[in-house]
């Protein structure tokens, strides 16, 4: 853990398993690969009929041939789907998921970290969201089985990750409390049993390091008072200018006058008291350059993390001609990047990539209809009845009502779940993308020859690790 620069875990299926392994393959990075809806881009993947067979080698590896087995019969077409096609779509989780869809699950993250770890013996973080609960324990297991090394994970306070962890390393049986909203007791509580699950004896399973992605300094000092020592490995502190979901602003928000979040004093972070903490932390948002590692470095951080830099390089999974746009207009220096306080229905800020033809244009959003059919981000609520229901702000509006959610709530919400597969290519015919990045794509200068070059994980990494590596 002593690696100075960490590739970010971005998007859905942004961060393959391939550029992952290519970053581990340097011994001064860590790759990471985003398992957030790792279930859903599996199966569509084998819809695509599997390119060069990697998934399906990989299942190959999975310890439990018979699940293997099923998830190939059930969602692999040789050849794959035709263009105009549907995908077969993936049940949503609820509290009670479905025998099948926890199978895919565990197997869908085993499969992406087991090819970011195909012959290498660098070590290879996986990143989640905490906003997406119910799946976390199945991902989670799924990955420690093929060896995951790091857990890095946002959009949420994770006290209960390292408690998962530790239970799944002594094979023992995680437990997980999901938030439901208006309900009493604030909380329903979700276990699972794997060696019961799948009816055989579980491999011996090494505890991966913990590192928490946070805000402040404050969130920081909070975790470890709350969690026992030796719990949290690092830290990766993100600034407000990072890509993919924001931290609110503290206090109460306030929006310029372009509609977008104010950070201000109380947002800053005292790197003082994080040094105080005696734990490693590295920093992420703005710092993607040899200049930027160095100065992380003198603010007592380990290193940085970056995110966008990997996001438009060729070995990324984004959407090779929504990418190339992308690095065209950061390069001119007229790309547009959006903090966007409604976009996600997570509630929490989003940077949105404001580009014709997307989501981000006010045309293209208010000509969608509202579909809501991968229900990854969808919200536990208690019913009248006491029951547990779920909805999604970016869900049909009247059904949205019906739910007792709250018309305000659905006003500007995007359906990410959509978006965001279908930046990676794997949205359905009828889907248009949405993309995030960070504020500062000034590292296309010093990688770029031309509008219209490109560069590839290697070229990134070796630019960032530029100063480090001329230091006596």
């Amino acid at each position: 853990m002593n690696r100075p620069i960490i590739q970010g875990g971005m998007g859905v299926y942004i961060s393959t398993p391939f550029l992952a392994r290519t970053c581990s393959l340097c011994p001064d990075v860590l790759g990471t690969v985003s398992c957030v809806a790792s279930e859903r881009v599996l199966a569509r993947i084998l819809q695509s009929g599997d390119p060069g067979g990697h998934f399906q080698r990989a299942l190959e590896h999975f310890p439990f041939p018979g699940v293997a087995e099923r998830i190939i019969k059930q969602y692999f077409v040789d050849g794959g789907i035709p263009a105009n096609q549907k995908f077969k779509p993936v049940p949503a989780f609820n509290l009670q998921p479905h025998h099948d869809l926890i199978e895919l699950t565990v197997a869908a993250s085993f499969v992406f970290v087991w090819l970011a770890k195909e012959g290498q013996t660098g070590p290879i973080s996986m990143n989640l969201l905490e906003k997406i609960q119910i799946p976390l324990i199945y991902q989670i297991f799924g990955a420690m089985l093929a060896g995951v090394d790091c857990v890095t994970m946002g959009a949420g306070i994770t006290l209960q990750i390292p408690g998962v962890l530790d239970a799944l390393s002594k094979g023992e049986s995680p437990s997980y409390r999901v938030l439901v909203q208006g309900s009493k007791e604030g909380t329903e509580t979700i276990s699972f049993n794997p060696h019961n699950f799948f009816g055989a004896k579980l491999p011996e399973m090494n505890r991966p390091d913990f590192l928490p992605i946070v805000s402040t300094h404050v969130l920081a000092e909070l975790m470890t008072k709350r969690l026992p020592a030796g719990s949290i490995q690092g830290f990766v502190i993100e600034q407000p200018i990072a890509g993919g979901h924001n931290a609110p602003p503290r206090g109460q928000l306030v929006l310029d006058g372009k509609g977008e979040p104010v950070y201000g004093p109380r947002d800053e972070v005292a790197f003082d008291k994080l040094r105080d903490l005696g734990i490693p932390f590295w920093i992420g948002g703005g710092f993607a350059s040899p200049e930027g590692l160095a100065k992380a470095r003198a603010l007592g951080a380990v290193g940085i993390q970056a995110g966008s830099i990997f996001a438009l390089c060729e070995d990324s999974g984004m959407s090779s001609f929504f990418r190339k746009e992308i690095r065209r207009l950061g390069y001119r220096g007229e790309l547009v990047i959006r903090t966007d306080p409604e976009a996600s229905p997570t509630g929490f800020p989003f940077k949105v990539v404001q580009l014709p033809g997307t989501q981000s244009d006010p045309a293209v959003y208010e000509a969608r209809e509202r579909v809501c059919d991968l229900c990854a981000l969808i919200i536990p609520y208690q019913r009248d009845d006491g029951t547990v229901g779920f909805r999604c702000s970016g869900e049909p509006v009247d059904n949205y009502l019906r739910k007792g959610g709250k018309l305000k709530n659905t006003l500007g919400a995007h359906c990410l779940c959509n978006g965001l597969l279908s930046a990676a290519g794997f949205g359905n015919p009828d889907e248009l993308p949405i993309f995030t990045l960070g504020d500062d794509v000034g590292f296309l200068r010093h990688l770029m020859s031309d509008e219209h070059s490109s560069y590839m994980a290697k070229d990134a990494f070796a630019y960032l690790l530029r100063q480090l590596s001329q230091s006596p």
